[in-house]
Protein backbone atom coordinates (compact mmCIF):
# COMPACT_ATOMS: atom_id res chain seq x y z
CA UNK A 1 0.00 0.00 0.00
CA UNK A 2 0.81 3.26 -0.63
CA UNK A 3 0.96 4.13 2.69
CA UNK A 4 3.80 2.25 3.44
CA UNK A 5 6.55 3.79 0.76
CA UNK A 6 9.44 5.89 1.77
CA UNK A 7 7.64 9.12 0.03
CA UNK A 8 10.79 9.47 -2.77
CA UNK A 9 10.22 6.47 -4.51
CA UNK A 10 7.77 5.70 -7.07
CA UNK A 11 5.83 3.22 -6.46
CA UNK A 12 3.48 1.59 -9.21
CA UNK A 13 0.54 -0.91 -8.77
CA UNK A 14 -2.34 -2.62 -9.98
CA UNK A 15 -5.79 -0.84 -8.81
CA UNK A 16 -8.99 -3.07 -9.58
CA UNK A 17 -12.32 -2.00 -9.56
CA UNK A 18 -15.55 -4.56 -9.36
CA UNK A 19 -18.78 -3.20 -10.65
CA UNK A 20 -21.93 -5.12 -9.73
CA UNK A 21 -25.27 -5.32 -10.43
CA UNK A 22 -27.66 -5.70 -7.41
CA UNK A 23 -29.73 -8.63 -6.55
CA UNK A 24 -33.29 -10.20 -7.45
CA UNK A 25 -36.11 -7.54 -7.16
CA UNK A 26 -39.29 -7.62 -5.73
CA UNK A 27 -41.60 -6.21 -8.09
CA UNK A 28 -40.00 -8.35 -10.53
CA UNK A 29 -41.62 -11.47 -8.89
CA UNK A 30 -44.61 -10.01 -7.66
CA UNK A 31 -46.19 -7.05 -9.84
CA UNK A 32 -49.18 -7.49 -7.52
CA UNK A 33 -46.21 -5.34 -4.63
CA UNK A 34 -46.22 -1.87 -6.22
CA UNK A 35 -50.15 -1.41 -6.02
CA UNK A 36 -49.95 -0.76 -2.20
CA UNK A 37 -45.68 -0.06 -2.21
CA UNK A 38 -45.16 3.94 -0.96
CA UNK A 39 -42.13 3.85 -2.68
CA UNK A 40 -43.39 1.93 -5.96
CA UNK A 41 -39.95 2.58 -7.87
CA UNK A 42 -37.63 1.10 -5.09
CA UNK A 43 -38.51 -2.05 -4.99
CA UNK A 44 -36.27 -3.99 -2.28
CA UNK A 45 -34.51 -7.64 -2.75
CA UNK A 46 -36.51 -10.86 -2.27
CA UNK A 47 -34.50 -13.22 -0.10
CA UNK A 48 -33.12 -15.16 -2.73
CA UNK A 49 -31.86 -11.81 -3.88
CA UNK A 50 -30.11 -11.50 0.16
CA UNK A 51 -28.79 -14.86 -0.54
CA UNK A 52 -27.48 -14.19 -3.79
CA UNK A 53 -26.09 -10.87 -2.77
CA UNK A 54 -24.18 -13.02 0.24
CA UNK A 55 -23.38 -15.81 -1.93
CA UNK A 56 -21.53 -13.01 -4.28
CA UNK A 57 -19.81 -11.26 -1.40
CA UNK A 58 -18.23 -14.93 -0.13
CA UNK A 59 -17.13 -15.43 -3.83
CA UNK A 60 -15.61 -12.47 -3.96
CA UNK A 61 -13.44 -12.73 -0.41
CA UNK A 62 -12.24 -16.55 -1.61
CA UNK A 63 -12.11 -16.14 -5.33
CA UNK A 64 -10.41 -12.78 -5.37
CA UNK A 65 -6.51 -12.22 -5.58
CA UNK A 66 -6.81 -9.05 -3.62
CA UNK A 67 -8.76 -7.30 -1.08
CA UNK A 68 -11.68 -4.93 -1.58
CA UNK A 69 -11.28 -1.85 0.39
CA UNK A 70 -14.06 0.17 -0.36
CA UNK A 71 -17.44 -0.08 -1.14
CA UNK A 72 -19.58 2.35 -2.95
CA UNK A 73 -23.44 1.91 -3.68
CA UNK A 74 -26.66 3.90 -5.29
CA UNK A 75 -28.98 4.45 -2.71
CA UNK A 76 -31.92 2.68 -4.14
CA UNK A 77 -32.62 -0.21 -1.15
CA UNK A 78 -32.36 -2.87 -3.36
CA UNK A 79 -28.59 -1.64 -3.89
CA UNK A 80 -27.98 -0.96 0.08
CA UNK A 81 -29.54 -4.58 0.58
CA UNK A 82 -26.76 -5.87 -2.00
CA UNK A 83 -24.12 -4.23 -0.63
CA UNK A 84 -25.27 -4.71 3.14
CA UNK A 85 -24.65 -8.58 2.22
CA UNK A 86 -22.02 -8.24 0.21
CA UNK A 87 -19.71 -6.37 2.96
CA UNK A 88 -21.04 -8.67 5.85
CA UNK A 89 -19.49 -11.40 3.98
CA UNK A 90 -16.28 -9.95 3.07
CA UNK A 91 -15.86 -8.61 7.11
CA UNK A 92 -17.32 -11.89 8.77
CA UNK A 93 -14.91 -12.56 11.43
CA UNK A 94 -15.78 -16.49 10.56
CA UNK A 95 -15.99 -17.72 7.21
CA UNK A 96 -18.46 -20.52 7.58
CA UNK A 97 -19.28 -22.19 4.22
CA UNK A 98 -22.82 -22.89 5.07
CA UNK A 99 -23.87 -19.07 5.89
CA UNK A 100 -26.57 -18.30 3.32
CA UNK A 101 -27.21 -14.82 4.17
CA UNK A 102 -26.22 -11.51 6.94
CA UNK A 103 -28.14 -13.44 9.30
CA UNK A 104 -25.75 -16.64 9.36
CA UNK A 105 -22.84 -14.22 10.14
CA UNK A 106 -22.23 -14.02 14.25
CA UNK A 107 -19.56 -10.77 14.50
CA UNK A 108 -18.12 -9.02 11.28
CA UNK A 109 -14.39 -6.45 11.51
CA UNK A 110 -15.75 -3.88 10.57
CA UNK A 111 -12.57 -2.15 9.87
CA UNK A 112 -11.90 -4.74 6.57
CA UNK A 113 -14.26 -2.32 4.45
CA UNK A 114 -15.53 0.90 4.76
CA UNK A 115 -18.67 1.73 2.87
CA UNK A 116 -20.50 5.05 1.24
CA UNK A 117 -23.71 5.27 -0.98
CA UNK A 118 -23.00 7.76 -3.90
CA UNK A 119 -25.80 8.93 -5.83
CA UNK A 120 -23.50 8.78 -8.90
CA UNK A 121 -24.36 5.42 -8.75
CA UNK A 122 -28.10 5.55 -9.25
CA UNK A 123 -30.38 3.87 -11.49
CA UNK A 124 -31.10 5.84 -14.84
CA UNK A 125 -34.03 8.68 -14.03
CA UNK A 126 -35.45 7.79 -16.75
CA UNK A 127 -39.19 6.32 -18.69
CA UNK A 128 -36.31 3.73 -20.15
CA UNK A 129 -35.65 2.71 -16.47
CA UNK A 130 -38.49 3.44 -14.24
CA UNK A 131 -42.32 3.77 -15.52
CA UNK A 132 -43.84 6.76 -15.55
CA UNK A 133 -46.56 5.02 -13.52
CA UNK A 134 -44.34 4.06 -10.69
CA UNK A 135 -42.42 7.15 -10.76
CA UNK A 136 -42.78 10.04 -8.13
CA UNK A 137 -45.04 12.72 -9.31
CA UNK A 138 -42.85 15.58 -8.77
CA UNK A 139 -39.74 13.57 -10.04
CA UNK A 140 -38.16 13.78 -7.23
CA UNK A 141 -36.76 11.01 -5.45
CA UNK A 142 -36.03 10.81 -1.94
CA UNK A 143 -33.63 9.01 0.07
CA UNK A 144 -33.26 9.27 3.99
CA UNK A 145 -29.54 8.77 3.68
CA UNK A 146 -29.02 8.35 7.92
CA UNK A 147 -31.75 5.86 7.56
CA UNK A 148 -30.18 3.64 4.39
CA UNK A 149 -26.62 4.17 6.70
CA UNK A 150 -28.63 2.37 8.84
CA UNK A 151 -29.21 -1.05 7.31
CA UNK A 152 -25.80 -1.49 6.70
CA UNK A 153 -23.46 -3.77 9.04
CA UNK A 154 -22.93 -1.69 11.88
CA UNK A 155 -19.12 0.11 11.60
CA UNK A 156 -18.74 -0.32 8.31
CA UNK A 157 -19.88 3.30 7.02
CA UNK A 158 -17.15 6.33 6.50
CA UNK A 159 -18.90 9.33 8.02
CA UNK A 160 -15.92 11.24 6.71
CA UNK A 161 -16.22 10.40 2.93
CA UNK A 162 -17.80 13.37 0.65
CA UNK A 163 -19.66 11.66 -2.66
CA UNK A 164 -18.73 12.68 -5.89
CA UNK A 165 -22.22 13.81 -7.14
CA UNK A 166 -23.82 15.48 -4.08
CA UNK A 167 -27.50 15.64 -5.87
CA UNK A 168 -29.31 13.45 -7.95
CA UNK A 169 -29.49 13.65 -11.62
CA UNK A 170 -32.47 15.46 -12.85
CA UNK A 171 -35.32 13.29 -13.48
CA UNK A 172 -35.59 12.14 -17.78
CA UNK A 173 -32.04 12.03 -17.81
CA UNK A 174 -31.63 10.72 -21.64
CA UNK A 175 -29.67 7.27 -21.67
CA UNK A 176 -26.48 8.66 -22.92
CA UNK A 177 -26.47 11.21 -20.15
CA UNK A 178 -27.03 8.13 -17.75
CA UNK A 179 -24.30 6.61 -19.56
CA UNK A 180 -22.31 9.04 -19.70
CA UNK A 181 -22.65 9.35 -16.03
CA UNK A 182 -21.72 5.91 -14.62
CA UNK A 183 -18.33 6.20 -16.73
CA UNK A 184 -17.64 9.39 -14.89
CA UNK A 185 -18.54 7.91 -11.96
CA UNK A 186 -16.21 4.70 -12.26
CA UNK A 187 -13.52 7.05 -13.05
CA UNK A 188 -14.21 9.79 -10.40
CA UNK A 189 -14.14 7.12 -7.33
CA UNK A 190 -11.01 5.16 -8.67
CA UNK A 191 -9.18 8.65 -9.10
CA UNK A 192 -10.26 9.70 -5.96
CA UNK A 193 -8.98 6.72 -4.33
CA UNK A 194 -6.37 5.43 -6.66
CA UNK A 195 -4.44 3.23 -3.83
CA UNK A 196 -7.73 1.13 -2.97
CA UNK A 197 -9.64 -1.64 -4.57
CA UNK A 198 -13.07 -0.64 -4.69
CA UNK A 199 -16.51 -2.31 -5.02
CA UNK A 200 -18.60 0.02 -6.99
CA UNK A 201 -22.98 -1.58 -6.18
CA UNK A 202 -24.92 -0.45 -9.13
CA UNK A 203 -27.55 -1.16 -11.82
CA UNK A 204 -27.59 -2.97 -14.71
CA UNK A 205 -26.85 -0.52 -16.92
CA UNK A 206 -23.98 0.83 -15.19
CA UNK A 207 -22.04 -2.44 -14.99
CA UNK A 208 -22.78 -2.82 -18.96
CA UNK A 209 -21.66 0.68 -18.83
CA UNK A 210 -18.28 -0.85 -17.12
CA UNK A 211 -17.57 -3.19 -20.08
CA UNK A 212 -18.74 -1.07 -22.72
CA UNK A 213 -16.64 2.12 -21.80
CA UNK A 214 -13.16 0.60 -21.26
CA UNK A 215 -13.38 -2.18 -23.48
CA UNK A 216 -14.16 -0.80 -26.60
CA UNK A 217 -16.88 -2.19 -29.71
CA UNK A 218 -18.18 -3.45 -27.40
CA UNK A 219 -22.57 -4.29 -27.05
CA UNK A 220 -23.54 -5.83 -23.67
CA UNK A 221 -26.34 -8.17 -24.05
CA UNK A 222 -27.44 -8.71 -20.43
CA UNK A 223 -26.29 -8.00 -16.94
CA UNK A 224 -27.89 -10.62 -14.56
CA UNK A 225 -28.49 -10.28 -11.17
CA UNK A 226 -25.59 -9.84 -9.18
CA UNK A 227 -23.34 -9.60 -11.98
CA UNK A 228 -20.35 -7.73 -11.80
CA UNK A 229 -17.47 -6.44 -14.04
CA UNK A 230 -13.85 -6.53 -13.31
CA UNK A 231 -11.43 -3.54 -14.19
CA UNK A 232 -8.02 -3.65 -13.53
CA UNK A 233 -5.02 -0.61 -14.11
CA UNK A 234 -1.68 0.46 -13.41
CA UNK A 235 -1.17 3.57 -10.71
CA UNK A 236 2.17 4.97 -10.06
CA UNK A 237 2.10 6.89 -7.03
CA UNK A 238 4.87 9.25 -6.24
CA UNK A 239 5.01 12.37 -3.28
CA UNK A 240 1.25 12.19 -3.03
CA UNK A 241 0.11 12.51 -6.73
CA UNK A 242 -0.57 9.95 -9.06
CA UNK A 243 -0.96 8.92 -12.63
CA UNK A 244 -2.60 6.07 -14.13
CA UNK A 245 -3.24 4.08 -17.27
CA UNK A 246 -6.78 2.76 -19.13
CA UNK A 247 -8.83 0.38 -17.46
CA UNK A 248 -8.53 -3.17 -18.84
CA UNK A 249 -12.11 -5.04 -18.70
CA UNK A 250 -11.07 -8.75 -17.61
CA UNK A 251 -14.39 -9.76 -17.50
CA UNK A 252 -15.02 -12.75 -20.26
CA UNK A 253 -18.34 -12.50 -21.55
CA UNK A 254 -20.73 -14.64 -19.29
CA UNK A 255 -18.32 -15.53 -16.49
CA UNK A 256 -19.63 -13.22 -14.04
CA UNK A 257 -23.26 -12.89 -15.55
CA UNK A 258 -22.26 -10.24 -18.18
CA UNK A 259 -22.99 -10.92 -21.93
CA UNK A 260 -21.40 -9.28 -24.29
CA UNK A 261 -20.24 -9.44 -28.16
CA UNK A 262 -17.82 -7.64 -30.24
CA UNK A 263 -19.61 -5.16 -32.74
Amino acid sequence: MAASMDPSDTKTYQQNVLVMRHGDRLDNFDPTWEKTADRPWDPPLIQNGLHRAFGTGREFRTRLPFPIHRVFVSPFLRCIQTASEVVAALCSVDDDPNAKSSNDVVAIDPSRVKVSIEYGLCEMLNKTAIRIDVAPKDGIFRFDVPQLEALLPSGTVDPTVEPVYKELPQWEETVRDARSRYERIIKALADKYPSQNLLLVTHGEGVGVSVSAFKGDTNVIEVDYCAYSELTRQVSLKNESFSAGNFEVLTESGQTGVTYIAE
